[in-house]
């Protein structure tokens, strides 16, 4: 827990910077939301990457991350900027495994 707690803050960290300083600044808060929709994906997926997690459950998981995404975004900013938080997750979702898919033991953990 306290590994996936450090790549939230540091996922944040890193994809807060490159968007505010060097890919254009939409507002530092809508990069900073960015940054802990990376962030967070990044996080719930290693936090997923364990046997004990049934497939069933690391997708209830991770639609419940992205659903709360979703209408936290929709609340704070509107509809329309809430997306591509949601696809930024998916994307650093899906990447995380993909790079573990290559690995023998199927995981990054170990």
């Amino acid at each position: 827990m306290k590994r996936a707690a450090t790549y939230f803050v540091m996922g944040t960290g890193i994809s807060f910077f490159l968007n505010y300083y060097l890919l254009g600044s939409q507002g530092w808060e809508l990069d900073l939301y960015y940054g802990v929709s990376f962030g967070l994906a990044w996080s719930v997926a290693y936090f997923l990457d364990d046997e004990r997690f049934k497939l069933a459950h690391k997708f209830l998981l991770s639609f419940t991350a992205m659903i709360l995404l979703m209408v936290s975004g929709s609340i704070i900013f509107n509809l329309e900027k809430a997306i591509p938080s949601v696809i930024k997750f998916s994307t650093v979702f899906v990447a995380y495994y993909l790079i573990a898919s290559f690995r023998t033991s199927k995981s990054l953990r170990k």
